[in-house]
This record gives structure tokens, sequence and C-alpha cells, in this order.
């Protein structure tokens, strides 16, 4: 069975720095605000063609210990939150 990365829309506080919508510092998901206690990991995707979409990702713990997914979208200036993911090899850590 293919699993597949689930990702929704979702406001997020972050750190401005200097490129912008930085670091993310909290999330607002089914009504409610999590903070981010964690960047557990980070990472960028796209950058070669100028043309294509990018986007900047943040494996974080959130203050409840639960490990969640934020994607950053600068083309749109738009926030996703991805809550169900394929299980990976670290998904225990």
């Amino acid at each position: 069975m293919k699993k597949e990365w689930i990702f929704e829309e979702t406001a997020v506080e972050s750190y401005a720095g200097y490129k912008g919508e930085e670091t993310p510092r909290a999330f607002y998901y089914g009504g409610r605000r999590i903070e981010v206690k964690e960047i557990l990991d980070r990472w960028y995707e796209g950058g070669i063609d100028p043309t294509g979409i990018t986007h900047d990702y943040f494996k974080v713990k959130t203050a409840e210990g639960v490990r969640v997914l934020l994607r950053y979208t600068p083309r749109f200036q738009a926030w996703t939150v991805c809550l169900q993911a394929p299980a990976t090899q670290d998904a225990d850590h």
C-alpha cells in the first residue's frame, strides 16, 4: 500500500530573518495554536530551475512532543503542515 504525504494549509508564526519567513515558532491547527519547541531538521527542495517552485521544510517537535513537518513555499508565501506522513527509518527518533 502506497503511503502519501498529506499537507494542509496552516498559519504559522515565524521568526523573520534577513530572508523573510525563516524559522517557525508556532502554527495553528484545529482551531488552536501549537508551539514549536524544537526544530529537529531543516532542508529545502528546488532552486535549480528559476521558474520552478521551491519549498523550505522544517521537521519540528511541538511543546506536546509531537513531531510534524512544516513546509513553506516562498513563491506563494504559504505554509502547510503535514501531520500524516509515511513512516521512515527514523520514525522512532
